[in-house]
């Protein structure tokens, strides 16, 4: 099991032809990804070789959907043109839609995934790495020889930490690891994640990462108060930021006691999580919870 991406997804990608697009398709592709489809209305018609596989090029989404059954498209296409595509994505009925782009302007944003919402689209990102079941499928720039298939769910604000707990815990392996991105605005929260995660049955521990700014990380701890019975573990990027200083991320910004690392860190761990310091500690946590519920399982 997994949750948003398996091996059955048959993804499209837009911007395909372009420099970032070719390059992480080649890899999807090598990872085991159904890459079904580019889109590009300048080169309809054509296809593109990938090593040993031609993937044909669209003139839209819905051509795409139409000829290869797509459910799932990665966006690789340039800031000013993301709205539009996510759009367009939106209309031809795709159920999700990973946006890879950075620096898409936050009013495109909100106007995209409240559109995308309403015409029943799941976007993850933007600003964001994508997302990969390991073993079956990859959706994104994540890189797929890190880790293995596993027991494990991960959802990160953060790409550079998603690759890094992906690592640390390669030896345990991840069913589900989704980058939602850092941006002020994005349209799977770790709130979706969580609950999704809740129902796979193959998810026996989630690990949550978050960063300084905003309230994400404490409306998710209500929320695992309230519905999450399994286990999760959780990361906030940002213990070593200097106060009064804007980190990283456009949604990185601290007010006061608001905000902060600690501040996240203790809403947490009042609802049962616990929360590492560095991503070293954050994956030793998870090995140690994983390791207890086993013993007590077959105790």
């Amino acid at each position: 099991m997994a949750i948003y991406l398996t091996k059955e997804s048959r993804v499209l990608v837009q911007g395909m032809t372009g420099g970032e697009g070719m390059k992480h398709t080649r890899r999807m592709l090598a990872a085991g990804t159904n890459v079904v489809g580019g889109v590009n209305p300048r080169k309809a018609g054509r296809s593109v070789d990938f090593d040993d596989r031609a993937v044909p090029v669209f003139g839209s989404v819905v051509d795409g959907i139409r000829a290869t059954g797509a459910d799932v498209t990665v966006v690789f296409v340039p800031p000013a043109f993301a709205k539009a595509a996510v759009v367009e994505a939106g209309d031809a009925g795709i159920g999700l839609a990973v946006v890879i782009t950075e620096g898409i302007p936050v009013h495109d944003t909100v106007a995209f995934t409240t559109y995308a919402k309403e015409a029943g689209t799941r976007i993850v990102g933007p600003n964001c790495p994508g997302l990969i079941t390991p073993g079956q499928s990859n959706a994104g720039i994540i890189p797929a020889d890190i880790t293995k298939p596993g027991r494990i769910g991960l959802v990160s604000k953060s790409g550079t930490l998603t690759y890094q707990l992906m690592y640390e815990l390669r030896d345990i392996g991840f069913s589900t690891c989704v980058g939602i991105g850092g941006d002020p605005v994005v349209g799977t929260t770790h709130i979706d994640c969580l609950a999704a995660f809740q129902d796979d049955p193959d998810t026996e521990l989630v690990v949550l990462i978050g960063e300084i700014g905003g309230d994400a990380e404490e409306r998710a701890a209500e929320y695992i108060k309230r519905y999450i019975t399994k286990p999760v573990v959780g990361y906030i990027a940002g213990f070593t930021a200097p106060e009064g200083r804007t980190m990283g991320h456009a949604g990185a910004i601290v007010s006061g006691s608001a905000g902060t690392a600690q501040a996240k860190k203790a809403a947490l761990e009042a609802v049962g999580v616990q929360v590492g310091t560095t991503p070293t500690e954050t994956a030793r946590l998870a090995l140690a919870l994983l390791e207890a519920d086993r013993d007590a399982t077959h105790g």
